[in-house]
């Protein structure tokens, strides 16, 4: 009989050596994501692992199941406590090691394993730890998964049996980069700044562009868990910004940068202008929709409006579907509608057969703006870049809130802004065009200028964005006009960016 996870314990005592702890707000949309000693300890996690072999034999899923860790101090511990649970409950596990995430998720279709746990907390700052699941490959688990997910774990309700397995799968690595790199090289000599700070993409990304014909300057690739000197996580703009700076002192064609555990990829073009990932994916969408004319593609409610108004994609035949932010609820959307590609302004890039498997790799993208620069050789990312219509956005922001209240401030601002929709009011100065509520809430002006609030499905944040095809000054009157709202909710702290 297995303890009942308790939702706080105080470090250095008997207790939490032998109580499992389990935060119950951890239990996120798609995935898990808890403050290492703070809301999970070791024994929490072998909790976890138990419950989701319970999960697995309740989905009737093979036994199965692919594990690997991020470059953080703390993963490996983590990810064999999980490992411990797994096996408890009858799970076979094959473990890759020191890994990507999307090296996880190609594990199981290289080695045929439906299930997948990768002990990640992504772009979070060092103090978390979190685990990205799936039963069903390319997909992870949506809410309904990570719901029942929270119930076994939180109620004990674990169906422990015997035969859990471990096995080490040797030099994995290798094996996951020659899948990458068994293609043509590029033509043009393409000049590559690669930033990884410091994270688990600087043990994998400069070879594989190497491979491919790229002439690689790296930056801060080498391995280092404290992230001297920033989060790897190519949203952030201090991260940007050292990469732009680099591009422009190494006279660099682009420069790409990779989060903390490689699903992502973050881009600036050769005049050292940081190029928001939505942007990109209108650029990727063009190129590739003049191969595959009628595609569709699937994109975030953060996202430019540019996928339904750029004359290009129009002229293509381009199908845009907005969709929920997230990577589980993309990638669903992708597969589900066999889409092309989807694309999310945090970078999180899905591209399907036959670019792709259907999940999220940074460094797939990063073959794919190689791609692009080399069929456009007589162009410049910046030129790629000046051809789209003009827009003016901001960078992800993310005020503070905390996880027990987030939800329902969000629902306060979306009924506030159905309030003054309902009257004919006005935000910004204009009436409301449109109010997309399938995530939080995108409000749509006369001009098409809009704001997006959502709150953060992995940490405790609100997430805010604002366009507009207009003008700068337009985007910061939407922007104090939404800002305005979220200040009627006392629960919201500051920002970590804003304009």
């Amino acid at each position: 009989m297995f303890p009942k996870p308790l939702p706080s314990l105080t470090p250095n005592t008997y207790d939490y050596e032998s109580l499992p702890m389990v935060k119950p707000t951890g239990f996120r949309e798609y995935d898990a994501r808890w403050l290492f000693q703070k809301e999970i300890n070791l024994m929490g996690v072998q909790a976890l692992g138990m419950g989701l072999g319970t999960l697995i034999h309740e989905l009737g899923v093979r036994p199965e199941i692919i594990t690997g860790h991020d470059f953080r101090g703390y993963s490996s511990a983590i990810k064999y406590a999980l490992v411990s649970g797994l096996m408890a409950a009858g799970i076979r596990v094959k473990d890759i090691g020191l890994a990507l995430s999307p090296m996880a998720y190609f594990a199981q279709f290289a080695l045929d394993v439906p299930a997948v746990a990768m002990v990640t907390a992504s772009h979070n700052d060092n103090g978390w730890t979190g685990v990205k699941m799936g039963a069903n490959r390319p997909l992870t688990f949506g809410p309904e998964e990570m719901g029942r997910l929270k119930e076994i774990v939180l109620s004990a309700a674990f169906r422990l049996q015997p035969g859990g397995t471990y096995e080490f799968v040797e030099n994995f690595a290798a094996r996951y980069i020659a899948d990458l790199t068994d293609r043509p090289k590029i033509k043009r000599r393409l000049k590559v700044v690669a930033a990884c700070g410091n994270g688990t993409a600087g043990a994998f990304a400069p070879q594989v562009l190497e491979a491919i014909g790229c002439e690689v300057i790296p930056l801060d690739t080498e391995l280092d868990h404290t992230f001297p000197r920033y989060n790897p996580n190519p949203e952030d703009m201090k991260m940007l910004h050292a990469i732009a700076d680099k591009v422009r002192e190494t006279g660099a064609d682009v420069g790409l940068g990779f989060d903390g555990d490689g699903d992502r990829c973050g881009v600036v073009d050769n005049e050292g202008e940081e190029i928001f990932a939505d942007k990109i994916g209108v650029m990727l969408a063009r190129d590739l929709s003049a191969l595959h004319p009628g595609a569709t593609f699937v994109v975030d409610v953060k996202s430019t409006g540019l996928f339904i108004t750029d004359p290009v994609l129009r002229e293509n035949g381009v199908k845009a579907d907005y969709w929920k932010t997230g990577h589980s609820y993309i990638k669903r959307r992708v597969t589900e509608l066999n889409a092309l590609a989807g694309f999310e302004k945090s970078g999180h890039f899905f591209f399907n057969a036959p670019i792709g498997r259907g999940y999220d790799d940074g460094l797939v993208t990063a073959l794919a703006v190689c791609d692009m620069l080399d069929r456009n050789p007589d162009k410049s990312m910046a030129d790629l870049y000046r051809a789209l219509p003009r827009t003016w956005g901001t960078p992800t922001m993310a005020p503070h809130c905390a996880d027990e209240i987030k939800y329902e401030v969000v629902d306060r601002v979306v009924k506030r802004f159905e309030s003054v929709k309902a009257g004919g009011g006005a935000v910004a100065g204009q009436k409301i065009r449109d109010l997309v509520t399938v995530n939080g809430v995108r409000v749509v002006a006369e001009d098409g200028t809009w704001g997006l609030v959502r709150a953060s499905s992995n940490k405790p944040e609100l997430v805010v964005v604002v366009e507009s095809p207009v003008s700068e000054e337009r985007m910061r009157e939407m922007f104090k006009a939404v800002d305005g709202v979220i200040r009627e909710n006392p629960e919201v702290g500051a920002y970590n960016q804003t304009i």
